[in-house]
C-alpha cells in the first residue's frame, strides 16, 4: 500500500474494522497493536494522529491484527500484560491474567493483613501453579515482609515467572517446579492460593481460548480434578487457622465447597467477582 494508506488515524480505522467482527474492543485492540509496532505508547498516537508510519510498522502491525483475528490474545501478540498494576511478560506457555484473579489477592490480603505470623516467624504464602508468577508478585510487592512460594509444574512457566521477578525487582519469591502441593512438604504456610486449571475437557470455551496452553485451562473432564487435589492435600501444609483461597469456574462455588467441608476446612465462604460470579472460595484449616 502507498504512504497514504500508512498514516497513523488511518491504520487505526483499517485495524478497528478488521477487528470488528472478532474482538469486543476492537478499537482498542487496534490502538494497543499499532503502539506495539511502532514500539511507542499508546498516548503517542494520540499525539501523532496522520503521522506516516513506514512500511515495514504497518507491515508488522497488519500482521498482528491477522494474528488477532485468528484469536490469539493480545497479552500474546504484544508480549506483556498488566496485573496489579504490575506490567507482566507473559508468552504462549503461560495464562493471560485475567482482572478477575485480582480477587484472589485481595482476599490474601485481607485475610492475612490482620493477623501476625507465628511466633518469631515471617508471613509464609504459597501460590500453587503461578504461572506467570501474577498472584504471588502482587502479593509479594503489596507485602516485602511475607515470603513466597511459587510452584509450577510447567518449567517454561516458571522461567517466565522468575524473569517477571527480576525485571520488577521482587526478591521476597522463591520458586520451586512441582505439581500442586508436593513441593510444599516439610514447610507450614499461613496461606495457600492458587489459580488452578478449572475449566471441562469439552467446554466449548476450550475452543476459544485454543492459543493458551491447554493444561493450565483445563485438569479434567470435570473441571474440578486440579481444585480437589489441592484441597486433599493443603492440610497438612497449613498452620493451624492458615486459609486455602482458590479461584474456580462460576458454576463450581457449590462443589469446591461440599470438597472443603469434607476435608475438614471450616469457616468456608465464596465471593463474587466483578461480573457477579461465584469466582474465589475461601476456608480455613481449624488444626487440631
Amino acid at each position: 500500500m502507498g504512504t497514504a494508506d500508512n498514516l497513523t488515524d488511518h491504520l487505526l480505522r483499517e485495524g478497528t474494522e478488521a477487528l470488528r467482527a472478532h474482538s469486543d474492543s476492537a478499537h482498542l485492540d487496534a490502538q494497543l497493536l499499532l503502539a506495539h509496532a511502532l514500539g511507542r505508547p499508546t498516548s503517542h498516537l494520540i499525539a501523532t494522529a496522520g503521522e506516516a508510519v513506514s512500511e515495514h510498522a504497518a507491515g508488522h502491525y497488519r500482521a498482528l491484527l491477522r494474528r488477532r483475528q485468528d484469536g490469539e490474545p493480545i497479552a500474546y501478540l504484544t508480549g506483556e500484560r498488566e496485573f496489579w498494576s504490575l506490567r507482566l511478560r507473559v508468552g504462549p506457555d503461560v495464562l493471560v491474567p485475567r482482572p478477575e484473579t485480582e480477587l484472589v489477592v485481595e482476599r490474601v490480603l485481607a485475610l492475612l493483613s490482620a493477623r501476625g505470623p507465628a511466633p518469631g516467624g515471617t508471613m509464609q504464602v504459597a501460590d500453587l501453579g503461578t504461572g506467570s508468577g501474577a498472584i504471588a508478585l502482587a502479593l509479594a510487592s503489596e507485602c516485602p515482609a511475607w515470603q513466597l512460594l511459587a510452584t509450577d509444574r510447567s518449567a517454561a512457566a516458571l522461567r517466565i515467572a522468575r524473569d517477571n521477578a527480576q525485571r520488577l525487582r521482587v526478591g521476597n519469591i522463591t520458586f520451586l517446579e512441582g505439581d500442586w502441593c508436593i513441593p510444599l512438604a516439610g514447610r507450614q504456610f499461613d496461606a495457600i492460593v492458587s489459580n488452578p486449571p478449572y475449566v471441562a475437557a469439552l467446554d466449548p470455551a476450550m475452543q476459544q481460548l485454543r492459543h493458551e496452553p491447554a493444561g493450565a485451562l483445563s485438569p479434567g473432564p470435570l473441571g474440578l480434578e486440579a481444585l480437589e487435589a489441592i484441597i486433599r492435600t493443603a492440610a497438612p501444609v497449613l498452620r493451624p487457622d492458615g486459609v486455602l483461597v482458590l479461584e474456580h469456574g462460576a458454576t463450581q462455588a457449590c462443589a469446591v465447597a461440599a470438597t472443603l467441608v469434607a476435608a475438614g476446612f471450616a469457616r468456608v465462604r465464596c465471593y463474587r467477582d466483578l461480573a457477579g460470579h461465584d469466582r474465589v472460595t475461601e476456608a480455613h484449616w481449624p488444626g487440631a
